[in-house]
């Protein structure tokens, strides 16, 4: 009992240090120890970061089917969200999302932590917005510039191929959830110059798109939601066989991938992809 709270008074006394050392970064140089706990705000520091200054990216960041840098976090401790944890990091610099744990982060910021919390890309210009406030928050402005102007011209380069002929095209999650507007999906969908079936169907904003009502839309393009093999009846769905069925047919398809997850220039390659697909199914 005596070690616990010895443990715990050590922990609070740390992480009380840290909060100091987050303290007099705000009032000067760049932070040189940045915690990551949140899936996308690890990838947007980890393509922004000067070399040694993330120290800590969350656990799903090493998640071949959640992130699209599985490698680049390999190299970096993870962490699972937990203040404790994260105080013992000693960071000058915690980033997080708006839908990160309220309590973990209203604590690190009771600690004196400087936490920076990002929102969600649900848009291309989230995306270059979020990557210029990443670039501000580290010190990394140039290096944030560098990476929108790239990401600005591989689309206008996928924007200048051939476009496909077939465009309508449905997104089908487990629990045959779909995109609607004002989602990253339908943002992919958009830059690879398909027609998102979802507001057609009354879904604007997205939720849940029937089987049927996906059958009976005949869709060109079918972009199905990545499958962690589980056992639970949502992923059933995306495996049942009049849906594949029409995954058989003359219909284009394509699935979801780590990039459609979190908005970061590496969702060009989702763009891409989808053109791609809808062009080969044309």
């Amino acid at each position: 009992m005596r070690r616990s709270v010895w443990q715990w008074g050590r922990g609070v006394a740390l992480a009380l240090s840290g909060g100091l050392c987050a303290l007099s970064t705000q009032a000067g140089a760049a932070p040189s120890r940045v915690v990551s706990m949140n899936l996308c705000t690890d990838q947007l520091a980890m393509l922004v970061a000067a070399p040694g200054q993330l120290v800590s990216v969350s656990y799903l960041a090493a998640d071949p089917m959640a992130s699209a840098m599985v490698a680049e976090a390999r190299t970096v401790e993870v962490n699972h969200g937990l203040a404790e944890e994260i105080a013992f990091l000693r960071p000058d610099l915690v980033l997080a999302g708006s839908h990160t744990s309220r309590v973990t982060v209203d604590m690190l910021k009771r600690l004196g932590h400087r936490v920076e919390v990002f929102e969600p890309e649900n848009s291309l210009d989230d995306i270059r917005a979020n990557l210029r406030k990443m670039g501000h928050v580290l010190g990394r402005d140039a290096r944030a510039e560098e990476l929108v102007r790239r990401m600005d011209d591989a689309l206008a380069d996928i924007a200048s191929s051939q476009p496909p002929v077939r465009r309508d095209t449905a997104i089908y999650h487990v629990s045959g959830f779909t995109s609607g507007t004002g989602s990253l999906g339908h943002a992919i969908v958009e830059a690879a110059g398909l027609e998102n079936i979802a507001p057609k169907l009354g879904l604007a904003a997205g939720g849940a798109l029937p089987l049927e009502a996906l059958i009976l839309s005949g869709p060109d393009v079918v972009v199905r939601g990545q499958s962690h093999q589980g056992h639970s009846r949502g992923e059933e769905m995306l495996r049942h066989p009049a849906l594949e069925r029409m995954l058989q047919s003359s219909r284009a398809a394509a699935e979801t991938r780590p990039e459609w997850s979190c908005g970061t220039p590496l969702t060009v390659n989702a763009i891409r992809a989808l053109r791609q697909a809808a062009q080969e199914g044309a």
